[in-house]
């Protein structure tokens, strides 16, 4: 099993590497590739050094089985052919083929078996903040369909990168030496600020990021669902959080959706508001699972249902899901077609 990383020296490829050694990926060769900048570069992976190639338009994804692409929609775009040519499935962390017919969308806990039906060799990895919703969402659509979801995002400076990061952690001291802060990344400061603003307008008044979460939901779980989503860039530097409302055909209770949520893959519930019980972006970063609290019926509607989760934005939310996928095609044989 020969593995490619594409955009191995940002964010999402380094948790790629991570990832792969945490759960004994199976692979038996490793290449690295990269920008001309990154070229060179050498990383270390399980005891073993791996030199960055440039990626270019060549043969050297020809004995390559499974790539994983994270260095954005624009390369993603001008490489899918070079990176498939030769019968490499690709999964790839970025938008450009996400919403199209011929692709797969694909979370493993939710719609596994669509990775299999993948005609241009490419199966899409969904975006950060729409995996963690459709995770917690699969064990209540079991009890009864979702019609309508209301989701307010709480997003770390993580979804932005490791440079993202590395500034909010600046401002911090910036600011407590009396300094200007350095603002990059973000339109505005992030430490001690909140930004109601992910990603770019779009012509509804709704952020691209927050049309994600719509359009891809409904894809991901084959649902008519109607998905109206909030996103909001918070000074956490790592894991996202979202509360999320839902409106079911027929009641659910907490106590169903408990023992929903507790037998679901992928989640755990940490739900007990007396004792300070829920889940949070300190110590859910690092962690590969999506966690669920604060799950209560909504006063509002009889038909409502509403709790918080969290996620890892860059580990679930991005290389986990992308090395579960590839689990699945190994565990059905279905690598190469």
């Amino acid at each position: 099993m020969k593995v490619a990383i594409v955009g191995t020296s940002g964010a999402v490829g380094q948790e790629f590497l991570r990832v792969l050694a945490e759960r004994n990926f199976p692979l038996t060769d490793l290449v690295l590739f990269g920008s001309s900048r990154s070229a060179g570069s050498v990383y270390e992976f399980k005891g073993k050094k791996y030199t960055v190639k440039e990626l270019q338009h060549n043969d050297d994804f020809k004995d390559v089985d499974i790539a994983f692409t994270s260095a954005g929609a624009g390369i993603s775009k001008e490489f899918a052919e070079t990176i498939t040519k030769y019968g490499a499935v690709m999964i790839d962390n970025s938008s450009a083929f996400r919403m199209d017919k011929d692709v797969p969308l694909v979370v493993p806990e939710v719609n596994a078996a669509d990775a299999k039906d993948r005609p241009r060799g490419i199966i899409a990895n969904p975006n950060c903040t729409t995996i963690q919703m459709v995770v917690a969402l699969k064990p209540l659509e079991e009890l009864s369909h979702i019609k309508k979801v209301h989701v307010a995002t709480y997003q770390a400076a993580s979804g932005a990168g490791a440079a993202a990061m590395d500034e909010l952690k600046n401002q911090y001291g910036q600011i407590e030496r009396g300094e200007e802060p350095t603002v990059n990344k973000f339109a505005y400061q992030l430490a001690y600020n909140l930004i109601p603003q992910v990603d770019v307008p779009t012509e509804n008044g709704y952020t691209k990021e927050e049309m994600k979460m719509y359009n891809e939901t409904r894809k991901i779980m084959h649902s008519d669902v109607e998905v109206s989503a909030t996103c909001v860039r918070v000074p956490a530097l790592r894991a996202h959080s979202e509360v999320i409302w839902c409106e079911t055909e027929r009641p659910v209770s907490v106590a169903e959706a408990h023992e929903a949520f507790e037998k679901a893959d992928g989640v755990i519930l940490q739900d007990n508001l007396a004792e300070k019980v829920y889940p949070m972006p300190l110590f859910v970063a690092g962690k590969d699972a999506v966690y669920v609290g604060r799950v209560r019926g909504d006063l509002s509607n009889p038909n409502g249902i509403s709790f918080w989760c969290v996620g890892d934005q860059i580990k679930k939310g991005a290389a986990l899901n992308a090395v579960q996928i590839a689990e699945y095609l190994i565990k059905e044989n279905d690598v190469r077609k």
